[in-house]
């Protein structure tokens, strides 16, 4: 209850942070976006709502409470989500191949391979981009693109693209709304709106397939 309600009030905790701390907090902001991005243990940790908080104290950083700068936290809460996603993908792509090889296995047969392959080969690119608005799975798409093989390069190209996305999109949206009393007090559902609206394309994506099969 204790790390829900430090979470819930993350805009006091992180003002205070930098006004204890200073420009080490942001130290502690990139170890969270890249922990959050690159260990496929960690999909707990917050990221749309931190980044969205950041951006909210930058906003109040023009009136001198704390160290937060917009431009800043976007180039190095950026680089943190790419590199999060590089090694996660490298893990996958290391791991794949040592694990999936039992022919009789359900969970370990090469055939998931095969398939996670195939399919990275087709959306690959508009995956990797828009996972990054989804909690978890964000966490587990890049680690699964190397386990399927996803072309190197292909995927840098993505990741990158994403990474600036989902970083620059939260702050912003947080520098120019989030001290908002309404959406201050109703943070959490704001989140949840966010991820709703990137998710609507994809289900209608998906919708839109199982209705072209059937007919």
């Amino acid at each position: 209850m204790e790390i829900v309600h430090y979470l819930g009030h993350l805009d006091i905790h992180l003002l205070a942070l930098s006004q204890q701390y200073g420009y080490a907090v942001y130290v502690v902001l990139f170890l969270i976006i890249f922990s959050e991005t690159g260990l496929v243990i960690a999909p707990f940790l917050p990221g749309d709502t931190l980044l969205f908080v950041a951006g909210a104290v930058a906003a109040l950083d023009i009136t001198g409470h704390g160290v937060f700068n917009l431009p800043m936290l976007g180039l190095s809460l950026s680089a943190a989500a790419f590199l999060g996603n590089q090694l996660n993908f490298q893990i996958g792509r290391w791991l794949g191949p040592k694990v999936f090889h039992w022919e009789k296995s359900r969970l370990f047969n090469p055939c998931h391979l095969a398939e996670a392959h195939a399919f990275y080969e087709r959306h690959g690119g508009k995956t990797i981009v828009m996972s990054r608005f989804l909690p978890i799975l964000r966490t587990y798409a890049p680690f699964v693109a190397g386990v399927g093989d996803m072309p190197h390069a292909r995927f840098m190209a993505f990741n990158a693209l994403g990474a600036v996305m989902w970083v620059v999109s939260l702050l912003c949206a947080g520098y120019f709304f989030g001290n908002e009393p309404f959406i201050k007090n109703n943070l959490s559902l704001m989140i949840a709106g966010i991820v709703a609206v990137t998710l609507l394309p994809l289900v209608l994506t998906g919708l839109w397939a199982r209705i072209r099969k059937r007919a």
